[in-house]
Order: C-alpha cells, then structure tokens, then sequence
C-alpha cells in the first residue's frame, strides 16, 4: 500500500480514506506537485482496492489498496509521514488525534473534534464529553482566509465545516468591519446530498431526495456555535438538502449596523477589498450559481442591499466536498507545511 515518492516530496496518509472527503483528497493530491499518498486506510473497505471503489482514481492508484487503521498496522503507516488527514467520526478523531500530534508532521482533522474553542459545547452539539481540552487550545481552525498567519506550522488544524466555511466567508468580513450587525443574522443554506457522506441512510438514498428538497436540523444543528465562533454573531441557520450531488448554497440575511449607510456597490466594494488577495473567493455582481464552483476550491460570493426592507443580503457558493470539506483541508494544509497555498487545487470550476 505505499507509492513511490520523490524523496524532495512530504509524505502524506489518510486515516478514513473510503468516505466522500477521502477520494476528494485523494483525487487532489493526486494533482498535487509536492504531496505523495503514501497509506491510506479505511476500516469498512480494508483490503478493497481504491480503483475497485472508486474508478476515478484507477489512473493514478492502480495498486494502492485500503489499509485499516489497527494500531500496530497504522504506526507502520504513518512512520515519517508529513501531514496525516483524519476523514474520521468526530469520537474517532477526539481518541486518534492526541496518539499522532508531535509524531506526524501535521495532523489535519477534518471531524468537529477540534472545531468548536469551548469544550463544553461539545455534549450538547455534538452529544459527547470532550477529554482532550489542552489539544483543543492547540488546535487551528483551517480557515486560511481568516486564520493563515496561525495556520503556518501549526501541528493540529481543525477543518471548517461546509456550511461554515459558506456562511462564514459570507458574513465575517461584514461583521469585522462593523456593516452589519452582529445578532438577528439568518443564514439559509442548501447542500448536496453528498454532505450527508458515502454510507447509504434512508434520508439520502435516490428515491427520497430525487424530485424533494426538505429543511433539517431545525433550530439546533451542530454547525450553528462554529458559526458563531467564527463569524462572531449571534444567528439562526437553516440548513436544506436538494437533490443534486455537490454543492453549497447560502443565502444570508442581516441589519446594517446603526448609523451604516450601505449600499448594494458599499457592499460588494467592502468584500472585494477583503478578498482582494485571496486566491480562491470571487466577489461578483451576479449572483453565484453551485455549478460555477463544481470540482474547484473557489467560493463565489455577492451581496445587496435591499432599501425596501433595510435587509442586507450576502450570497455564497461552494463545492462542499472540494472548499467546504478536502480542499480547504488541503489549503490549510500546505499553509501548515510552508508550502505554496494553492498547490494542488484550482479555482476554475467543471462547467457543464
């Protein structure tokens, strides 16, 4: 299970590579000019060949097979490794984590175990006792557009979650410079059904999400206090799933601050100087579309102003599986590891 590396290259294991967010990261760092998969586990398909799961990735991985993650199996593994991605359940990381930080470059958790600064939040969100609070102060959330001076070699990076990352990239920049207020925000975001992940459920199987869109999540999902820590506002989110595969939309709403007089253009101005040396957002005019970012790592992002109702409205888009979950983990990634930050990812989406 080990592909032959440059010795120039980092080396790199995924532990929880079967899911969604693992054949992404494959598939990135198989572009990726200075990162080498070199383990890659994935306890349900131990012994299953990538190719055989994944046919996509038959042309660079016609050999590598699932490993499990037994953990005298998986010291082998990781020996030497530069960064380790974690595509674990949030309790899976939480116990993992603490056993690789110091022994592995980098570890990258792209769980909620390391997400949320408050280790009390955790039982009521997330329903479980977080043990590891000292870990948790270490560790760096994966948002470089907001978090890239913290992220440079840094040891444990908490990757966004791919609402947040949306409703975050959004709002925060409004919020900061003092143009909207920071209570009474609303944010209404659909998903793909692929952010539900790779494990067939009643709730994500075709015949219930072809020709259906449903809100859920109501009033409590888990996504909401890492919305607030990052965005620094109290708000409502409303998360929906539509029947397509990939893909974030969000439709943010919130006031003005007092005595702000924005407008439509004050708006797109303020996010465009925000972003204005950010290689992956694109503030635009026209209204962002989930296709446009299909495959890349770029967020699209809009705003209006709405004089009628004296609602400011900020519109954004993503790829959840590339921005929202394995390509941002890879941004933080190559932040981490001093390496360029848009290595291996593209900002061009796959249109039609």
């Amino acid at each position: 299970m080990t592909i032959s590396q440059a010795t120039t290259h980092k080396k790199v294991a995924i532990i929880g590579a079967s899911g969604y967010t693992g054949v992404e990261l494959m598939r990135l760092i198989a572009g990726h000019p200075s990162l080498d998969l070199v383990a890659a586990t994935g306890d349900s398909q131990a012994g299953t060949a990538v190719a055989s799961l994944y046919p996509n990735l038959a042309a660079h991985y016609p050999d590598l097979v699932f490993g499990d993650s037994n953990p005298d199996t998986l010291a082998q593994q990781i020996d030497g490794v530069d960064v380790a991605f974690l595509g674990l359940p949030h309790e899976a990381s939480l116990a993992l984590a603490p056993t690789l930080v110091g022994k592995v470059g980098c570890v990258v958790d792209l769980s909620a175990a390391y997400r949320l600064k408050d280790a009390s939040a955790y039982p009521q969100w997330y329903g479980f006792t977080h043990d590891q609070p000292e870990l948790l102060k270490q560790a760096v959330y994966g948002l470089p557009e907001l978090h890239r001076d913290a992220l440079v070699g840094a040891q444990l990076v908490a990757t966004p979650g791919c609402y947040v990352t949306a409703a975050t990239l959004a709002l925060a920049p409004l919020v900061r410079l003092g143009l909207i207020q920071n209570s009474g925000i609303i944010v209404d975001a659909a998903s793909g059904v692929s952010g539900a992940g790779r494990v067939p459920k009643q709730n994500n199987n075709f015949t219930t999400v072809n020709e259906d869109m449903n809100a859920y999540g109501l009033l409590d999902h888990r996504h909401t206090p890492e919305m607030q820590e990052q965005i620094g506002a109290e708000l409502l989110f409303t998360p929906h799933l539509v029947p397509m595969n990939r893909g974030i939309l969000a439709t943010c709403y919130a006031r003005p601050t007092n005595g702000s007089s924005v407008t439509t253009q004050s708006l797109l101005d303020a996010l465009k100087s925000f972003y204005a040396n950010e290689p992956f957002v694109v503030v635009r005019s026209d209204s962002p579309s989930t296709k446009a970012t299909l495959g890349s790592n770029a967020v699209h992002i809009t705003a209006r102003y709405d004089e009628r109702t004296g609602y400011v409205m900020v519109i954004s888009a993503l790829d959840n599986l590339c921005k929202g979950a394995s390509g941002g983990a890879l941004q933080a990634a190559n932040v981490a590891l001093g390496l360029p930050e848009t290595s291996g990812l593209t900002s061009i989406g796959v249109y039609p």
